[in-house]
């Protein structure tokens, strides 16, 4: 059995008809604490991705019944389904091939032969991109009894207000983004500075005080994951 030191709530659907490469990126994706579901033909990876919406895709070009570019762009005119991560998977290296795949709707690419490292880094990036064009998009969110509005920089808590400075704010919008994920301290001290500046680790755990004494009873919901890091109540 595989283990993962920290499971994630991210899913990642694995289409490829090499049955040793599928298992062999199933079990780095299971050692990174993703969820990992596998196909071995377009058609079938297209209805797992339909059906289940998968965080991200791991998508090999040259498919049985229906092609890794054909997937992509059947998933990107769909609307439930538009906003997956897309990892196009190939032995073809040529421009106009990478070419061909991006435009098909792949946020990247990766050549055969790889490295399961480089891989796994790419599939962090892209999961990291789609998860700051999914903030981006939205100015209000509700977890519990807490509500935050970015475009009026407000915190209710029982339709209280509730004061935050700036570096407090963003660290609990990150949080409440994402019910359930575990965000390291380093991450989080990216979060609370937005790049601009450099905060030290463990700064963040007095962030993190504080914003549980201005949430009082609500304080509870940020939760500490010993060794790791914090995470909001799911």
């Amino acid at each position: 059995m595989v283990m993962a030191t920290e499971p994630t709530n991210e899913s990642v659907l694995v289409v490829e008809d090499e049955t040793d490469l599928r298992e062999l990126l199933e079990l780095h994706l299971l050692r990174e604490g993703y969820r990992v579901l596998t196909a071995e033909d377009g058609r079938r990876g297209f209805e797992l991705a339909a059906s289940e919406r998968p965080d991200l895709i791991v998508l090999d070009w040259m498919l049985p019944n229906m092609s890794g570019p054909e997937v992509a762009r059947m998933l990107r005119d769909r609307k439930d389904t538009r906003s997956v991560g897309i990892l196009m998977l190939t032995a073809k290296g040529e421009e106009a091939d990478v070419v061909e795949g991006l435009e098909s709707g792949a946020d990247d690419y990766v050549t055969k032969p790889f490295r399961p490292k480089e891989l796994i880094s790419r599939v962090k990036a892209v999961l990291r991109r789609r998860a700051s064009e999914d903030d981006r998009d939205r100015s209000r969110i509700s977890v519990g009894s807490l509500t935050m509005d970015r475009d009026r920089f407000e915190l209710l808590v029982e339709s209280e207000h509730v004061t935050l400075t700036r570096a407090e704010f963003r660290l609990l919008w990150t949080l409440l983004s994402h019910p359930g994920r575990v965000f390291t301290r380093g991450e989080l001290a990216e979060e609370i500075t937005a790049g601009e500046s450099i905060i030290l680790e463990r700064n963040v755990d007095v962030h993190v005080s504080a914003v549980r004494k201005k949430l009082g009873a609500e304080g509870d919901i940020i939760q500490t994951v010993r060794g790791v890091g914090y995470r909001c109540k799911d």
